[in-house]
């Protein structure tokens, strides 16, 4: 409880004289979700069948807010605020694990929540992945939809010194690039079609490249009934990024991926801009960490959390309990016990010493 005060407490968006206490409201919303609340509704029956259990750590001085009291606060709690205390939080549990050289950008859909009759519009989260620690380190709605945007003012909330951040083709941008640099870090930028020009200045690099056979890397894996193979190499670009804007482009990566499931055979090759001429085999180890976020958060949230399904869409209640249950993926990462998320949620829900081991344990 003393964490959530430190970390939140100062982001009550209500009046003085609301009822039930900000920092309450949230350890219980946090403490349902843990169990597998998906909504507010979802919260207010918890807090009912636990309020005994919940009494030992809360005051509860009016009893268990009500659903209505539940949904209003998170409409009203204003996202960026949430989110940059989320992730100054989630900046010393970083540093706390010695830091993290890799962030991962991409953006989830919650394909529940949109207006009546928007349902091509649903609500957008950008995450920051630290892919060494497996957690979420900063997330911001993307306002309108513009994920690059919001993928860029997200930096801003991240100390970027000595990391690497990957991100795909949609930002791959001279102001994601900018963002980047200025703030210490480096990265590894997926480069399609979207930057004709400097697509087409790589490509004839690369053609013209004489690569070494030692300055390639290789990998195979089996299993599955899978095989896959791949190969990289590193050319250095200088001039490349003077001439498109592209602020501390260094080298151009080439990632080849060749995979055999049965009797089909796929075949692929992408380019990446670099900011420094790393080797083969560490870009090979970025672009490979780079889809931990696919597997390690937005899978999660979508089988284990639901969050697709969660059809809470007035004013800001989507991206909060979004945000939130980022907080849960990262609670379940922090915990040593061995076991599946969905299996540590049953348990949380079962075991209320466990539910405690498992707050108490994230601060």
């Amino acid at each position: 409880m003393e964490t959530i005060q430190a970390a939140f407490g100062h982001l009550d968006p209500r009046d003085q004289n609301a009822r039930h206490d900000f920092c309450e409201i949230l350890f219980i919303a946090f403490a349902a979700m843990l169990c597998g609340a998906r909504n507010c509704s979802d919260i207010w029956r918890f807090g009912q069948e636990k309020e005994a259990m919940l009494r030992q750590v809360l005051t509860l001085s009016h009893g268990i807010p009500s659903h209505d009291t539940f949904s209003a606060l998170f409409r009203k709690l204003v996202p960026q605020a949430f989110a940059e205390a989320f992730a100054g939080f989630m900046q010393h549990v970083a540093a706390a694990a010695g830091g993290n050289r890799q962030v991962a950008l991409d953006g989830k859909a919650m394909r529940g929540a949109f207006e009546k009759g928007r349902q091509f519009a649903p609500r957008m989260m950008v995450s920051a992945w630290g892919t060494e620690l497996r957690m979420t380190l900063a997330a911001l709605p993307a306002k309108g939809g513009n994920e690059a945007r919001a993928a860029i003012d997200l930096l801003g909330l991240i100390d970027l010194r000595g990391a690497v951040v990957t991100a795909d083709a949609l930002h791959c941008s001279a102001g994601m690039a900018e963002q980047i640099v200025r703030r210490g870090g480096d990265y590894v930028l997926a480069l399609k079609g979207n930057r004709e020009a400097l697509l087409a200045d790589a490509e004839h690099l690369l053609a013209r490249a004489v690569t070494p056979r030692a300055a390639l890397a290789f990998t195979r894996e089996e299993g599955h009934g899978r095989q896959e193979w791949r190969q990289a190499r590193v050319v250095r670009a200088p001039g490349l990024g003077r001439k498109h804007g592209f602020p501390g482009l260094a080298a151009i990566g080439e990632v080849r991926r060749t995979r055999v499931v049965g009797d089909k055979r796929q075949e692929e090759r992408c380019l990446y801009v670099l900011s420094r001429p790393m080797a083969a085999n560490d870009l090979l180890a970025a672009v490979r960490s780079h889809w931990d976020i696919e597997n390690g958060l937005h899978w999660q949230l979508d089988v284990i959390f639901r969050e697709d399904e969660c059809r809470t869409r007035k004013d800001h209640g989507p991206e909060n309990l979004a945000l939130l249950r980022r907080f849960c993926v990262n609670t379940f990462r922090a915990d040593s016990k061995n076991d599946t998320m969905r299996g540590k949620m049953m348990r949380a829900g079962w075991n209320d010493a466990y539910l405690f081991q498992l707050i108490t344990h994230m601060r």
